[in-house]
């Protein structure tokens, strides 16, 4: 079964910011898994990395979002 997008984006955080974002609420958890689709699809260098390891390029996406968040 396919994960959805927080689930996915829960996964690609280290163990600390995971369970940081998991105490958010649903609402925010959304928001901030959209933002980190849309990191994915708009970065062209995440896209290099993608190519040599998804699962790097997936936490790199959410490093630079939640980094966002917290700048």
């Amino acid at each position: 079964m396919p994960m959805d997008s927080v689930s996915r984006f829960l996964a690609a955080l280290n163990p600390e910011d995971r369970r940081t974002v998991d105490a958010e609420p649903r609402d925010e958890q959304e928001r901030l898994a959209a933002a980190w689709e849309r990191e994915l699809e708009a970065d062209a260098e995440l896209d290099t990395l993608d190519e040599l390891s998804p699962a790097e390029a997936e936490a790199e996406a959410a490093r630079r979002v939640l980094g966002r968040k917290d700048g």
